[in-house]
């Protein structure tokens, strides 16, 4: 696809924290749809994977409104817990999508495999899958991966879901500890972003 041919497109999320930070990655002179102007329920995710559960959100979001759809997948995982909750992360905060109860089942889980976890370094990693449909042609879809380890309690007030207890590698602080502005360079998102902003 030639540079600059998307004028306009839907983002295939109905979680705002990543249509905030979608929104934010993307050129100006795109026009961004979300889904709640075409009230919009997300679809079953039967995927096996981040990028399976991704295209199947922008194939349909396409679909359902006749426009080019970003679509992103994206969740936790931790080694110790055989890399759950991995595609299931929105999941683990039940109905509500309350991730204060989502982070508690995290610590319960691996409490259960480690009863001294704390005095050591749980490596876990973000990943985002993005991918680009029209109708039901897939234009791409790209995995942005960034690796750390797990904060022994969550901290900090920026950004959503599990950012308060996730540590990027070389970093001290967790990503909602973060300025946005810092972790929009850094995050799996922006690795995803940079792989597919040739297809914009």
């Amino acid at each position: 696809m030639a540079k600059q041919k998307i004028n306009r497109l839907i983002i295939g999320t109905n979680n705002k924290g990543k249509l905030r930070e979608i929104r934010r990655l993307l050129p100006k002179n795109i026009k961004i749809h979300s889904t709640s102007e075409f009230n919009l329920k997300s679809p079953i995710e039967n995927g096996k994977t981040f990028k399976e559960n991704s295209l199947i959100k922008s194939k349909y979001f396409s679909k359902k409104t006749g426009l080019i759809c970003l679509a992103d997948d994206s969740g936790l995982e931790i080694n110790i817990l055989n890399k759950k909750p991995g595609i299931h992360s929105a999941r683990w905060g039940g109905k509500n999508l309350d991730f204060n109860k989502a982070i508690k089942r995290v610590y319960r889980e691996i409490k259960k495999k480690d009863k001294n976890w704390k005095d050591k370094k749980l490596k876990a990693r973000f990943v985002c899958a993005l991918s680009l449909c029209n109708l039901k042609k897939k234009i791409a879809c790209v995995e942005g991966i960034v690796n750390g380890i797990i904060s022994k309690k969550p901290k900090g007030k920026n950004g959503f879901g599990y950012d308060p207890i996730f540590i990027p590698e070389n970093k001290n602080k967790t990503f909602a500890e973060i300025s946005p502005k810092e972790k929009y360079k850094i995050d799996h998102r922006f690795l995803a972003f940079k792989k597919i902003k040739k297809f914009l």
